[in-house]
């Protein structure tokens, strides 16, 4: 079974990095997927967030930071190690086409998609108008590691669905605390009328 669908991830791997290889792309796809080149877009992207709503955006890069940061580490020490799979750029080093670095030799999941995954889908749930253009930018990036030849389809459909699946975690954790945040104040405000409505009696 495992055989079976390692040879379906292998071949649409090879159509991806292989058959629509062309010009564009090889330029195009390397840019996507290098971290460094996201960094001052996603700074201008959060600065302009917060010229909508400051406390929103707030909030959103707080939750962000925590679970694309949880995301990177689980996915980079504790489940690449229990999966041992092998990236398709030390695996496949004379069919694929390798247009980026290498890469570290563990493979699954992807922590380029699963990160980027992780920040779109916390991003969108508290600016819900942007929601469409994040998931494809992550989409991008998850498909640019099959591109370049640093990642098996698998890898980063498996990426992608633990960094939704973080995201979703850290969004639960976030209302938890911000219910029982909310809970308490209901609480000592209900003790400071108590509190007057005895004075007002005497």
């Amino acid at each position: 079974m495992l055989s079976f669908i390692h040879g379906i991830d292998s071949a649409v791997l090879n159509f991806i990095n292989q058959t629509v290889a062309n010009p564009l792309f090889d330029f195009f796809f390397p840019l996507i997927t290098e971290e460094s080149y996201w960094i001052i877009p996603i700074i201008l992207f959060y600065l302009y967030l917060f010229r909508i709503d400051w406390k929103c955006a707030s909030l959103a890069l707080a939750v962000a930071i925590i679970g694309v940061a949880a995301t990177d580490i689980i996915a980079a020490h504790a489940l690449k190690p229990i999966f041992g799979r092998i990236r398709p750029s030390h695996e496949l080093t004379e069919t694929v086409r390798l247009l980026v670095g290498k890469g570290g030799k563990l493979s699954f999941p992807s922590n380029h998609a699963a990160n980027s995954m992780a920040l779109a889908i916390i991003t969108a749930h508290f600016f819900p108008r942007v929601r469409r253009g994040l998931v494809l930018i992550a989409l991008l990036v998850a498909l640019s590691r099959v591109y370049v030849g640093v990642h098996y389809p698998g890898d980063v459909l498996g990426g992608a669905l633990f960094g939704g699946l973080m995201a979703l975690v850290a969004l639960h954790l976030y209302s938890a605390v911000t219910l029982r945040s909310l809970a308490r104040k209901q609480v000592r405000r209900g003790e400071r009328n108590s509190i007057v409505h005895a004075d007002s009696s005497l």
